[in-house]
């Protein structure tokens, strides 16, 4: 019949979906028939890997949310996101449909999240914004612009002789025990970058508070936002919140905004990847660390740095057991960042602060931020401090007399200077400017 509107194959179907998606309460269910370990399987409902459920309490105290991260002969198995009590046999489960996301708004400077991004700091809820997928894309690798301007983070060791550039990702290696907390909260008060986003995973409670008083304060606060998940939560939320706080610090830098964004640790966000991995089947290798750790770790890494507007500069550190650098985790993320600063024991012991070992640590970008005249002071400060430090057994003793090697003569005679240089009381803020004057006297004494 002339005028009649044209068959289209499948277009009854389609209106047949949006009709059942208008029914209320039309959704799919199932419930959970085993829980083994850290996992749950669940019967009776389709699912993705990355996909939220919320799973009802038996007990009547509401529910708790789950990631399906695998399957098992036909069933789903789920992981806890939140504390498992109260969930049994006959508990119904129900697909949200979405993967972990968080809500995002300029005003989060200030507040203080959990690793679901969700507010724990008694200022009530958070202000409405987008809903943001934790998990995105890195950067175009050919849309990054280049690394060219130096990130002074008052911490006159690394602006003189390890320059970090805006958008550098950067490791902090150490053992328990010897100052990595306070350098962090440090660079995090005085940095110069426009917003900080701080990330702490795995740590007591006790340590939350403290670096949020003692080492961040009420003035770095106001400029912060801080995610923070404690040991004891689950493994899930350990995992998600390093991606939630760099889905932050990706909100900010693409406004433009220069983002330094602080994680401690790429170890205990290691080990939540351990828990997860085994409890989801996959084969330990090295240490316990499952495979899918070093697919983790880059896919991490690579959404920091530069963009076409703004940058991430990051600071991340590494637990090394036993002060071994070769710690599976600490040689992958050395692979991965821009360059690593070494804090050593040997150091702290010495009360020397902060414990830096500038021999050992090593910036990748600071030739491309420095001017030439820094590069050659810093050059000939490491070759005084290198060889200084080598000598240091027969200068004690005695056994060392002028006049053998001009290097080390020169070096014993700017000892105090460089000493000056690298020691710096944790509440002292250094200028970038009183940092250079310090490096000029250092090797100008010599």
């Amino acid at each position: 019949m002339s005028g009649a509107a044209p068959h289209r194959p499948g277009a009854w179907l389609a209106r047949a979906r949006a009709s059942l998606a208008e029914i209320d309460g039309l959704r799919f269910r199932g419930r959970v028939v085993r829980a083994a370990g850290l996992g749950l399987e669940v019967l009776g409902v389709p699912a993705q890997v990355g996909e939220i459920f919320e799973i009802e309490r038996m007990d009547g105290s509401g529910s708790m949310l789950a990631e399906a991260v695998g399957f098992r002969d036909g069933r789903a198995l789920l992981l806890p996101l939140e504390d498992t009590s109260g969930i049994g046999s006959a508990s119904r489960v129900e697909p949200l449909g979405r993967s972990l996301d968080i809500v995002w708004s300029p005003r989060l400077l200030g507040r203080v999240l959990d690793g679901l991004g969700r507010p724990i700091d008694g200022r009530g809820p958070l202000p409405e914004g987008a809903r943001m997928s934790v998990r995105r894309d890195p950067p175009p690798a050919l849309r990054r612009r280049m690394i060219e301007k130096p990130l002074p983070t008052g911490v006159s060791a690394i602006d003189a002789l390890l320059t970090f550039g805006r958008g550098q990702r950067v490791g902090v290696l150490a053992g328990p025990g010897i100052g990595k907390s306070t350098l962090m909260g440090k660079i995090a008060r005085d940095a110069q970058a426009d917003v900080v986003v701080v990330c702490l995973v795995g740590e007591r409670g006790r340590e939350v508070r403290q670096f949020l008083e003692l080492s961040l304060g009420e003035h770095g606060l106001a400029r912060a936002v801080v995610v923070a998940a404690t040991s004891d939560t689950p493994p899930l939320q350990r995992f998600a919140a390093p991606l939630v706080a760099t889905t932050i610090a990706e909100c900010f830098r693409d406004e433009g905004r220069d983002v330094l964004l602080l994680m401690d640790s790429a170890t205990r966000f290691a080990a939540a990847v351990r828990e997860i991995g085994l409890a989801a089947g996959e084969p330990p290798t090295t240490k316990g660390y499952p495979p899918s750790l070093y697919a983790h770790l880059p896919r991490l890494v690579e959404r920091l740095g530069t963009a076409e507007r703004g940058s991430i500069t990051s600071v991340i550190t590494v637990l090394v057991e036993g002060d071994d650098l070769a710690d599976p985790v600490a040689d992958a993320m050395m692979s991965l960042l821009d360059g690593h600063v070494v804090l050593s024991r040997e150091l702290a012991r010495r009360n020397h602060y902060p414990a830096i070992d500038v021999l050992t640590s090593v910036s990748r970008t600071m030739g491309q931020v420095v001017e030439r005249e820094h590069a050659r002071l810093a050059a000939r400060f490491n070759e005084l401090w290198s060889a200084y430090t080598e000598a240091a057994d027969l200068l004690r003793i005695g056994a060392y007399r002028p006049g053998g090697d001009p290097v080390l003569d020169a070096a014993v005679q700017s000892r105090d200077a460089m000493l000056r240089l690298l020691r710096q009381p944790s509440r002292e803020t250094r200028s970038f400017e009183q940092t250079l004057a310090l490096l000029a006297e250092a090797v100008g004494s010599a």
